[in-house]
């Protein structure tokens, strides 16, 4: 919201030496964050109103010029004879001889260095220069020459303060719970209690006694949603006549753009009260008007120009034709003000904050309007409204008001809130007497019954967001001031430490870090494309996800079950920007979506009762700490010592292995099938009997619907299921020597090594101190179907030297069982 301090004066008495720091430091103390203060840019130099006598055309060049008179009052006073008439060359054609306008004379300096000089042009001195919008900083427009409009002050005075060269505008970020503050009616109300200074509601107008018939029949069906609808008629309105000035001004340094007068009117009562309204030409609305849900098939066409399928939460504003405005949202382009347009329906109304968020958007439309009806506007407003704005189009447009006004009222009283007089004190730890407690709520603009113990706060109509005691209590503490509440730090308990699993999830970012994984933390939110991508099918236990209620984004709206999504998503980014070796790791919580309990929502008036808190926290879903990578690339540069190696599902094996090394188990890895993966490259990671994850390269669907390259490779793995590491302990050291031996096998192609390597250990017995798997051979004279699988066996005794025989026992137990576990047998 930006305020204009010209503006915000007209309705409070600031102190005279108050300065924008001090009006600053006002807003911060009313809890009202400032963004920016905007200055104009400075002009020095005679700058004044200027009224154009004549007009000369002349015709003798290539572009046409104009040689004006301008009345600059005394101004010059005493030039050469002139008796304040000086003349000025302008190329501008949009004002005529009667007109107001500003000058710049000779010794002006208009904003960037541009200095204003008597001189010769076109065969003629100009003796000053005619300004625009832009030339004098005030605004964007160029399309022609400021005019004034025919309550312009007197030629010769200052034209500084009438076009708001020293307006300072103070721009506000608006929480969403404090909507009346976006209005100079609320910013008033505020300030002036702020400041202890009187202040004038420019809200308070009685409604005339306009006589007739009502304006127009209106019929309001869904009075849940719309609890007050109001309306006038007028007639007689001039489509040519101008908006004044002073309103573009403003409308401009509030940032609304300037259309037309019957449309600036209405936006500027919605900048002035905190009451938008919509204007409809009367010659274009066709019965009466109905305010009812949007009915199946339905489209409005609105004022931007979309076309637009209406849904049945929808509220419409309608006549006989159907559909002609977006109730609260948008009007529609069939009943448009026109250039031509002379009678106009006016219409305020009261819609209800929710619904309009909804349907603003479901259609994307975030309007002007639709901020306001969302956080919740006064009710009573809409009436003062209608009365501001047709005072505005009868004085600058000519129109009067035909017949009386239609208000459908349906609103049902405020219901009291119970307030125990010392809770403010309690929650606040500072003493606030019952007095000062019923003074600072009466200033919000609360009806206070009671002066002891409790009380019966009725909350003002432009206050929807005070519902509950602790509301009440913020109101307490923000008038009196944040300032006052000490702040007090607890005692710090002792220390112990971190957790086993906080160390064990430090360790291991620190180990994938120095392995050359680079951690990207993702955003906990995933959509159902997200997991489409992944082809994960129907009756993955993923798809069973946590919806949130107010998600950050509609196309992300439940909390992630696996890091894949948000982990692929940032490889993809990295290499849409020219990264070429990617390699990436994120650890986080996850949460399954098994069947729950929908979670209550507790009231804030009191402390829930333990049945309650029992229930929302059954709510919560299980929330397992997850870590995953993600590479691609080449995993080994090339250089001038070799080639390199690309990444590949290895790499992501041993990132897992890596990881459970961190955590003190011993991994396990075995042929697995599971989406994301490719089902012939997918590692299923096992400890003991337990799977905790996977590994390897993503299907080839999956990398061309995240648009990433062929074989990348990517491990998933719950850290939680992981057990606790044994104590620690020595590895014997025996001083005798080791029998170093391999040994071929030769296996069907689908028998996992992990099996091979199992039985040869358990064959081998205690003697083994080693196995390792060092080479996978396929090919002749391996027969096909098979695969030689070679290991490194290292054997030693820790009592004594191994002789030939005992080493070749152990090495033939080891072949025997192997041979009987998975059929392998002896290479030869």
């Amino acid at each position: 919201m930006r305020v204009p301090i010209g503006w915000l004066a007209e309705y409070v008495d600031v102190p005279a030496g108050t300065s924008v720091e001090d009006l600053d430091s006002a807003f911060v103390r009313l809890g009202l964050e400032v963004e920016e203060i905007h200055r104009p840019e400075p002009v020095t130099g005679p700058l004044v109103v200027g009224r154009v006598l004549e007009i000369e055309e002349l015709t003798d060049f290539k572009k046409p010029i104009r040689f004006c008179r301008v009345d600059v009052g005394e101004a010059v006073a005493g030039d050469g004879g002139r008796g304040g008439v000086v003349g000025i060359v302008c190329g501008a054609r949009n004002f005529a001889a009667g007109d107001a306008v500003v000058v710049a004379l000779p010794g002006a300096v208009l904003p960037g260095g541009f200095e204003i000089a008597s001189r010769k042009t076109y065969d003629r001195i100009s003796d000053g220069m005619i300004c625009s919008v832009r030339e004098l900083g005030v605004g964007d427009d160029h399309a022609g020459i400021l005019v004034l409009g025919d309550d312009a002050p007197a030629p010769g005075t200052p034209a500084g303060p009438l076009v708001g060269l020293d307006d300072v505008v103070i721009e506000l970020a608006v929480t969403p719970d404090r909507g009346y503050c976006l209005s100079m009616r609320g910013i008033a109300r505020e300030m002036g209690t702020g400041l202890g200074v009187d202040r004038r509601d420019p809200g308070a107008v009685g409604l005339p006694a306009w006589s007739g018939e009502p304006a127009w029949q209106v019929r309001v069906e869904d009075a849940d949603r719309c609890d007050r609808f109001s309306m006038i008629a007028l007639e007689g309105l001039d489509p040519s006549a101008p908006s004044p000035w002073w309103m573009r001004r403003r409308l401009a340094q509030s940032g609304v753009r300037s259309i037309s007068l019957a449309v600036d009117v209405t936006n500027y009562v919605m900048l002035e009260l905190g009451q938008p309204m919509h204007a409809f030409d009367r010659d274009a609305v066709t019965g009466p008007i109905v305010v009812r849900r949007a009915r199946a098939g339905e489209r409005l066409t609105t004022l931007d120009g979309a076309d637009r399928a209406l849904d049945a939460d929808d509220l419409l504003v309608t006549d006989d034709t159907g559909p002609i405005g977006l109730a609260a949202v948008m009007g529609g382009a069939t009943t448009e003000i026109g250039d031509g347009t002379t009678s106009v329906l006016l219409e305020a109304a009261h819609w209800e904050p929710t619904g309009v968020a909804r349907t603003a958007r479901r259609h994307r439309l975030p309007s002007e309007a639709a901020k306001r009806f969302e956080r919740g506007v006064d009710p009573e407003m809409t009436t003062a409204a209608l009365v501001r704005a047709a005072e505005l189009l009868a004085r600058y447009g000519g129109a009067r008001v035909v017949g009386s006004a239609v208000d459908v009222d349906t609103r049902r009283p405020r219901v009291p809130i119970p307030l125990e007089a010392s809770k403010p004190s309690r929650v606040a730890g500072v003493a606030y007497p019952p007095a000062r407690v019923v003074e600072l709520l009466t200033a919000v603009g609360c009806a206070v019954e009671g002066a002891e113990g409790p009380l019966s706060v009725t909350p003002p109509s432009w206050r929807p967001d005070l519902t509950d005691p602790a509301d009440l209590v913020e109101e307490v503490l923000r008038l009196a001031g944040y300032d006052d509440i000490p702040s007090v730090l607890p005692t710090a308990p002792p220390g112990r430490g971190l957790t086993d699993g906080q160390r064990r999830r430090r360790s291991i970012g620190r180990t994938l870090a120095e392995a050359g994984y680079v951690e990207a933390p993702a955003y906990p939110f995933v959509g159902e494309a997200a997991l489409d991508a992944l082809g994960l099918p129907a009756d993955d236990e993923r798809r069973q996800v946590v919806v949130v209620r107010n998600p950050l984004s509609e196309e992300e709206p439940a909390l992630r079950t696996t890091l894949l999504p948000g982990l692929l998503a940032t490889l993809a980014r990295n290499l849409a920007r020219g990264q070429r070796d990617v390699a990436l790791f994120e650890h986080g919580a996850v949460f399954p979506g098994a069947r729950r309990a929908p979670a209550p929502l507790p009231g804030v008036d009191r402390r829930p009762d333990d049945a309650t808190l029992a229930a929302v926290l059954g709510a919560v879903p299980a929330q397992p700490w997850h870590v995953a990578v993600a590479l691609t690339g080449s995993r080994e540069a090339r250089g001038w010592w070799g080639a390199g190696r690309p990444a590949e599902w290895a790499d992501a094996v041993q990132a897992a292995r890596l990881v459970a090394q961190t955590a003190g188990v011993e991994l396990t890895v075995r042929a697995g099938d599971r989406a994301p993966w490719h089902p012939g490259r997918c590692a299923e990671l096992l400890v003991g009997d337990a799977v905790v994850g996977y590994a390897g390269e993503l299907h080839p669907r999956v990398c061309a619907a995240l648009e990433l390259p062929p074989r990348t490779s990517v491990m998933e793995l719950d850290v939680d299921a992981l057990p606790a590491a044994p104590v620690p302990v020595g590895p014997p050291i025996s001083a005798f020597p080791p029998v170093l031996t391999d040994l071929a096998l030769v296996v069907a192609a689908e028998v996992a090594s992990a099996d091979v390597e199992a039985a040869l250990r358990d064959g081998a017995g205690a003697l083994l101190e080693s196995i390792r798997l060092f080479d996978v051979y396929t090919g002749a004279p391996v027969p096909e179907g098979q695969k030689s699988l070679a290991y490194a066996l290292t054997l030693r005794a820790p009592d004594r030297t191994l002789t030939g025989e005992e080493a070749g026992e152990v090495r033939q137990r080891a072949v025997a069982l192997a041979g009987e576990r998975t059929g392998a047998v002896l290479r030869g």
